[in-house]
C-alpha cells in the first residue's frame, strides 16, 4: 500500500508540470510550422519571381489556419488574379495568436497576412518594408507566449519573453 501512495502522491505532484511541458510543445510546434511555411513563401517568390502571400483561411484569423499562395492561374471575367495556393494550415487550437495577428495587417489595403515580393523581401502593397511580430499564446496556460519576430531583412526569430526578455523587445 505504501508503494502506491507514493506513486499516487508523485503522480499528482508531477501531472501539471506533464501538462506544461505538453503545451510548450504545441506551442513551439505552432511557432516553427508557422516559420518554415513564412521560408518556404519567401523562398517561392524568390524562385518564381513573382509575389507570394502568407495570409489567414478565409475566415481572415490566423487561428482558423493559414495558406500560402501566389501568381495568376487564370482571369476571372472581371480581369481579376485567382492565387494558385500550396499548402495551407489547419485549425491550431488550443494554441492562438493574441490579438488575433492583427500586426501583420496592410496599412493601405487593410488584408491580413504578409507578402513577399520577388526579391523576397516582405512588403505592403505600397512598397514599404515589413518589420513586425506575431504573438503566439496558449489556451491552457495563459502565462505561456511566443514572439515570432520578422525583422527589416526576412530574418524570423522566435522568441520567449520569460527567459530572454532583453531579445524579444
Amino acid at each position: 500500500m505504501a508503494v502506491i501512495l507514493i506513486i499516487a502522491i508523485l503522480a499528482v505532484i508531477t501531472m501539471p508540470l506533464l501538462q506544461q511541458q505538453i503545451a510548450v510543445r504545441e506551442i513551439d510546434t505552432v511557432a516553427r510550422r508557422f516559420i518554415a511555411h513564412a521560408h518556404f513563401a519567401r523562398q517561392q517568390a524568390l524562385h518564381l519571381g513573382e509575389p507570394v502571400r502568407l495570409s489567414p483561411h478565409p475566415l481572415n484569423h490566423w487561428e482558423s489556419g493559414w495558406v500560402v499562395s501566389s501568381g495568376c492561374i487564370g482571369k476571372t471575367v472581371l480581369a481579376r488574379c485567382i492565387p494558385k495556393p500550396w499548402f495551407s494550415q489547419g485549425k491550431i487550437d488550443p494554441v492562438y495568436f493574441k490579438g488575433g495577428g492583427k500586426q501583420f495587417t496592410d496599412p493601405h489595403t487593410g488584408k491580413l497576412g504578409i507578402l513577399f515580393n520577388a526579391a523576397g523581401a516582405a512588403k505592403t502593397a505600397q512598397g514599404g518594408f515589413v518589420a513586425n511580430r506575431l504573438i503566439l499564446g496558449h489556451h491552457r496556460l495563459v502565462d505561456l507566449e511566443r514572439q515570432l519576430i520578422l525583422g527589416s531583412g526576412g530574418r524570423w526569430r522566435i522568441c520567449d519573453p520569460q527567459r530572454d526578455a532583453k531579445r524579444c523587445h
